[in-house]
Formats: structure tokens, sequence, C-alpha cells
């Protein structure tokens, strides 16, 4: 079926590859013989590897995160690094995203180091389902957030991610998340003591000329950045002679 009526029933059915629930089911059915718990076990792998190569349509992406909740409910390590262990790129740009979905995604990525790329823009996220995903952030190196309704408690959230000592982000996009000169000023304030992040995207904020002192001190002092685009904000002059601090850094560009 493909209008999702029976999703819950197949996520129970997943459930039955966690040792943990079939020995709390043992009560009513009797105990499960291992080949059923196989055979689950291998069925999940199937429905997870087939979305995984065809997750570009909405329907795709879909299908991807159903799938993902059945590796949740199987509660296996194993099972989802044998299943995810070779992606690199989770991407559900577009497609709204609860915040059991969000906790969904956590337990993926938490088991799972070889994804980089992790894309939720317009997922419709806020602070709930972020806080949900805060503690795998500082894992993926390319990390779109763009288009969602964080604000500045939000941005406070992936803050926590840049601030942690194994943070991998180069890569991080907040373009249109309600950011203002308060939040700006907090997140300029954590990455002080960052050293992966090379591109940086706050475009189509609430930023204002209270901010560029702050980003100033950003642009000048963190000597990994290559890339800050601050375009469709709120500054004057004051703020668009951000630019022409690139001119002593040739890799580095400033849009303001």
């Amino acid at each position: 079926m493909t209008d999702g009526r029976f999703e819950v029933f197949l996520r129970f059915v997943a459930g039955l590859s966690s040792p943990r629930a079939a020995w709390i089911l043992e009560e009513f059915l009797g105990k499960f013989p291992h080949q059923t718990i196989c055979r689950v076990s291998d069925w999940v792998k199937g429905e997870v590897k087939r979305p995984i190569r065809n997750a570009a349509s909405e329907f795709g992406k879909r299908r991807l995160l159903n799938t993902m909740h059945y590796l949740f409910e199987s509660q296996s390590p194993v099972l989802a690094q044998q299943t995810l262990g070779s992606v690199e790129t989770l991407s559900f740009s577009g497609l709204g995203l609860t915040p059991i979905d969000c906790a969904v995604l956590s337990h993926a990525i938490r088991l799972c180091d070889t994804i980089k790329r992790l894309d939720l823009q317009s997922c419709h996220i806020q602070c709930e389902g972020l806080q949900r995903l805060g503690p795998v952030l500082h894992k993926c190196q390319h990390l779109g957030l763009g288009d969602n309704d964080l604000g500045d408690s939000g941005v406070k959230l992936v803050s926590a991610a840049l601030r942690n000592p194994g943070c991998k982000i180069h890569t991080l996009r907040l373009d249109s998340v309600g950011l203002t000169d308060s939040g700006a000023e907090d997140l300029v304030s954590t990455l002080s003591t960052n050293r992966s992040l090379t591109g940086l995207y706050l475009t189509h904020n609430s930023l204002t000329d209270r901010c560029v002192p702050a980003l100033r001190r950003l642009i000048l002092n963190l000597p990994s950045l290559e890339l800050i685009r601050l375009e469709e904000n709120k500054f004057s002059v004051t703020g668009k002679k951000l630019r022409s601090l690139q001119e002593p850094r040739p890799r580095l560009s400033v849009a303001v």
C-alpha cells in the first residue's frame, strides 16, 4: 500500500527484530523462533536499502523516512550500520518533519559515522524537533537548516553543536531562520572557539548594523572561514562595508 495506512503495523513488525521487544511479547505470544527474528531483520534491511537508492522525489523521501522508523523500532545498532553504513547524504528538504521524525533521524546519525551531509531545508522544524537532533548535529560536515522557524533559541541549539570538541561542521546554512542581532552575536561568540567551519549562510534574516561589530570579529578572527553570505538582511551602508574585510584574504568571500 502507498497511502500509509499500514505504517504503524509495519513499524510494529520491525520492532519484532528487537530482542527486548520479543522478550516482552513472549509472555503473551510465546517464545519467538530465532529464524523469525532473522527474517524480520532481513526484511528491514531490504526496506531501507531500496528507498535510499531513490530518495530524490517527495515520495522517495517519505518512504525513506518511514523505513528509518523501522530501524528505530528495531533498536539494533548492527542493523542500522549494515543498512546505512555506506550512506553519506540524508536529504529531506521540503518534507515536513515532526519531533518524532527528528528523533528517528538522530538515532540513525548517532549510529552511523558515514553521514556527512544532512539537508533539512524547509522541513518546518522548530525548537522541539531541533532539540531531538541536537546531540548529533556536530557529526555532519554539511548541515542545512535554512527556511525553518528556528529563531534565536533554535540557533542556540546549533551553537551547542558548534562548541562540541568533535565538531565536524564545515558548511552551515541558517538562511531564513528568523535570526536577530542578539542571536547572531551569540553565534559569533560560539564560533570564537570553533576551528571547523568554512562556510556560513545567514541570508534572509533580520540582522542590522547592531551586530556588525560581532560579524567583523568573526570575519577577522576565524581563520578557517572561506565564505560568509549576509545578503537580504537589514544592513545600512555600515553593514555593507563588511565586504571590504575580504580584501586581505584572497580565499575569503564576504557577500552582503
